[in-house]
């Protein structure tokens, strides 16, 4: 046995010296790969509550601690930093998805039981450290509240569509260049076969390939696909309701908010309900200029600093966390931007942002990341005030304290109609993540179930 004791404490010692988060941060990686919404939520959630634990322990413990370990050359702290860092990870998991959580929550237990006796840490700091965690993934919940995945009163089939077993009279536009994760055109041959799948690259006008696309199922009389993310999503609307034909939206795309809320994840979801026929009408928010001409947004409406604070965000969510990441980016935006000076509803207000969405959003706050509804008749209104002293150090400390419902320079309603005036000619507005250019007098309003789409069979 004893020729075997060199090669054990070689592999113990480069166990014990590996960065303990890689296999944690690998997993959320695969989570977020996985194309299921559910997982790439926890995947979300997990990183960030890993990121928050660390920096609770590495900035207040460490700097309290005056506590002595074994001599052994590893972190140094009370409590410990990795059982709290995998113990956040494990919790946050288990918040969005019980069986997933039931696989990880186990193997945090173990991966803190083997730095207890391995020596890097007592068993009352290890305790402690995942204590910390768990009650770090849990406050999570206040700044970003669970998902509930309750169908959409939009995901009630009401409306009559044609059924197109194996696609046979849908003809569907692919973005090839809408950001997926998989080949779209190949997998949707393989669910539907006998559908006409037209492919738009970088080079191919997709306004152009839309409007033909109309006209030959205007003959056909079958139905139109959109297989994209929501900008591609949004011009297809747009072309389906001047037609009066149904869509079928496939999400494959970067963002697929729009299908998420329609209750499609996947192609063989919505595949499934252009074979089976079901259908439904939902609103679409509209942005009417001065000069009468109209646009919609399926999702969003925002002028102000929001679109820098999204763009923010996206870069850092894949690496921090949906949370951690909007904190910086609020910051970053706020110490760079100024406010817009406009007229809403004939009362002047100086804002850092207004938003607007389509249907009643949750949760409440920074972070809308989805609806109960896509029929309600409702714009979502959210606005930051920049005419209170300190509103950029109010905001952030309401942010971070979770207190932002209660903040005088944060405010939230619903509204059917809004108007805006005095925007300059300089300023933008962004709709689906589309940035336009915006006119002195910009109306907001709702084309109330206007767009006829596919939508999941009943359960």
């Amino acid at each position: 046995m004893r020729h075997l004791r060199a090669p054990d404490a070689r592999l113990f010692s480069r166990v014990a010296s590996a960065h303990p988060m890689l296999p944690w941060l690998a997993g959320a990686a695969a989570m977020g790969l996985s194309g299921n919404r559910g997982a790439r939520r926890a995947a979300l959630r997990a990183t960030g509550s890993l990121a928050l634990a660390s920096a609770v322990v590495g900035i207040a413990a460490k700097s309290a601690s005056r506590h002595r370990f074994p001599p052994r050359p590893a972190t140094r702290a009370l409590p410990s930093g990795h059982a709290a860092a995998v113990a956040a990870f494990a919790s946050a998991v288990a918040l969005e998805s019980p069986l997933l959580g039931a696989a990880l929550v186990p193997l945090a237990a173990a991966a803190a039981v083997f730095r207890a006796r391995a020596g890097r840490h007592s068993p009352g700091d290890v305790l402690a450290g995942a204590v910390l965690g768990v009650g770090v993934a849990a406050a999570t919940c206040r700044w970003w509240p669970l998902h509930v995945d309750e169908p959409a009163d939009a995901a009630r089939p009401n409306v009559p569509v044609p059924a197109l077993p194996a696609g046979q009279g849908l003809i569907a536009v692919v973005n090839s260049d809408a950001g997926g994760d998989t080949p779209a055109e190949a997998e949707l041959r393989i669910l539907l076969p006998m559908a006409d799948i037209r492919l738009c690259g970088s080079s191919v006008d997709l306004h152009l390939v839309l409007e033909r696309a109309v006209k030959d199922v205007l003959a056909l009389g079958g139905a139109l696909g959109v297989v994209g993310g929501d900008g591609t999503v949004n011009a297809a609307a747009v072309r389906a309701i001047e037609s009066g034909l149904p869509l079928a939206v496939f999400p494959a795309g970067t963002l697929n908010h729009f299908a998420a809320d329609l209750g499609f994840a996947t192609l063989q979801s919505t595949a499934d309900a252009v074979e089976a026929g079901c259908g439904g009408a939902v609103d679409l928010g509209r942005v009417t200029s001065a000069g009468g001409v109209s646009t919609y947004f399926l999702n969003t409406f925002s002028i102000g600093v929001y679109p820098e604070l999204f763009r923010a965000r996206e870069a850092r969510e894949g690496r921090l966390g949906k949370w951690p990441a909007l904190c910086i980016g609020l910051l970053r935006v706020l110490a760079d931007g100024t406010p817009s000076q406009i007229t809403v509803d004939g009362r002047h207000r100086r804002l850092w942002l207004l938003f607007a969405g389509n249907s009643r959003y949750d949760p409440p706050g920074f972070a809308p990341s989805y609806r109960r509804s896509l029929n309600d008749g409702l714009l979502d209104i959210r606005t930051v005030d920049g005419s209170h002293p300190f509103a950029r150090t109010r905001l952030v400390s309401a942010f971070l304290t979770g207190t932002l419902a209660r903040s005088r320079v944060y405010h939230a309603t619903t509204v059917t109609r809004l108007r805006i005036d005095g925007m300059g000619e300089d300023e933008d507005y962004t709709r689906d993540g589309e940035v336009g250019p915006a006119t002195d007098t910009l109306h907001l309003d709702k084309a109330t179930r206007t767009l006829t789409v596919y939508l999941p069979p009943p359960q």
